[in-house]
Formats: C-alpha cells, sequence, structure tokens
C-alpha cells in the first residue's frame, strides 16, 4: 500500500476546504441600519418624537434568519452599562421610555447574529452595533461633504456618492414613496453592510457559495415593508426633510 505524503495530504485538505459551504442558517452578511428620525416620525406615527437631529440606528441584521431562538429572552440588565448610549444611538423614537424596540430587535435579528461567536451574548450583539454605528459616524460624514437636511432636492447620486468614495463599498440607500405619482422621494434609511470579520463589503454582494434563501430574503424585504422603506429611485429628487 502507498502511503501519501503530508504534501499531498495537506494539498487535499485545503482543496476540500475551499469547497465546504456554510449551512444555510449561518449568515454571510450584517446589515448596519441607519433610519433618519424625520422621516420615521412623518410615517403615520402620530405619537413619535422626531426631535433628534441626527442619523439612529435602526438594527444590526444578519442575512440569514430570523427568530433563531425563541426562548432566549431579552434581559435589559445585561447590557445595563450600555443604555445611555442606547438611549442616544439607539433610541426608540415611539416610547423613548421603553425597551421594547430593543427587545424585538434582540429577538428577531439578535438571536440570529449570535451564530456567531463574536456577537453570541446579548452584550456582544448591543455593543458590536454601537462600536460599529460610531465607527462610520455616517451623520457627521454626510455633513462633512454638505448632505444636510435641506428644503432643496438632491439626486439620489449625490448621496451615494458622498458614501462610496467615503467608505470603498457600496450601500442600499432607502426612501418612503408617497405615493404612485409623487414627484419626490423622502431619504429614511441607510444600511451599510460588513462581512462576519466586521470589515465593511457592498450591500448586494453575495458570495458564489452562498445565496440567500428565499425565506431570509423576503423577511429581509418584509422589514423594510414594515417600516415603510423601498429602494429609492434613482430617477427621482430625494428630499431629506430636516428635524421639526
Amino acid at each position: 500500500m502507498k502511503l501519501c505524503s503530508p504534501l499531498l495530504l495537506g494539498l487535499a485538505a485545503a482543496l476540500s476546504s475551499a469547497f465546504v459551504i456554510s449551512p444555510p442558517h449561518i449568515w454571510t452578511k450584517l446589515i448596519l441600519t441607519h433610519h433618519w428620525p424625520s422621516t420615521f416620525c412623518s410615517m403615520e406615527h402620530p405619537v413619535c418624537h422626531p426631535n433628534i437631529s441626527y442619523w439612529t440606528l435602526h438594527g444590526l441584521w444578519p442575512d440569514k434568519g430570523i427568530a433563531c431562538n425563541s426562548s432566549w429572552h431579552f434581559n435589559s440588565s445585561q447590557i445595563e452599562d450600555l443604555l445611555p448610549d442606547m438611549k442616544k444611538s439607539w433610541p426608540d423614537l415611539l416610547n423613548p421610555s421603553s425597551a421594547a424596540f430593543w427587545k424585538y430587535e434582540w429577538q428577531k435579528h439578535g438571536t440570529c447574529a449570535a451564530k456567531a461567536a463574536s456577537l453570541n451574548s446579548q452584550h456582544k450583539y448591543f455593543s458590536k452595533a454601537l462600536e460599529l454605528y460610531h465607527k462610520l459616524d455616517l451623520d457627521s460624514i454626510l455633513k462633512k461633504f454638505d448632505i444636510i437636511p435641506s428644503e432643496t432636492y438632491y439626486k439620489l447620486s449625490q448621496i451615494e456618492g458622498v458614501i462610496e468614495n467615503f467608505y470603498n463599498v457600496k450601500p442600499k440607500i432607502q426612501c418612503v414613496h408617497p405615493s404612485k405619482n409623487a414627484d419626490v422621494q423622502i431619504l429614511g434609511q441607510i444600511e451599510i453592510c460588513f462581512n462576519p470579520d466586521f470589515t465593511l463589503m457592498d450591500c448586494e454582494k453575495q458570495f458564489a457559495t452562498e445565496k440567500m434563501s428565499k425565506g431570509d430574503w423576503h423577511n429581509l424585504i418584509a422589514d423594510n415593508k414594515a417600516s415603510g422603506f423601498s429602494v429609492c429611485d434613482h430617477d427621482m429628487p430625494v428630499y431629506y426633510p430636516p428635524p421639526s
């Protein structure tokens, strides 16, 4: 019997690992979602607090899975040290004194993100979301390049261009379309995406071996539809409403 050399064994192992496909429940992308409070509060929310003049966190969403562990309940005592920053950076615009928004985000998205060791606790999940939010500092970057709330309309390409040139990745920018015949769309939400190692990536990028299931795709679309946001139209002016 011939024995394989260590070199051949190593090569075989490398080749076999190169073709391993991640299990369908393991996410491959994180979506850091910001929303603009003035737009959110204008969308049929009679009780809202739109007097915030900066982009706030909507959530940190893995691209696969939804409500992955219904028995893993949200516990605010586990993120007590984060609460001052959470209230400022990730506020519940409908009920600032409530933790219901964070509970919802944890149960729907955090329990799925937690399949990765880097996010496998409530504290890791929320602190990482805050860390990425502050590192991006999207609000300051937009202001730095003169994308500010205004009664003058923008082209979508102006907003996209600032984000793409500064971060070197393509975001997903979403708007509210007031009606089918509207001649302007309202800037509402901006998604910036990360690889599992928390490096930036294009939001539309997917790996050839890791396709999003129809269920996961529909869940992400449903998240945005529930919020009233959809991808902005490149041919329509964009209104970036000043804070109330």
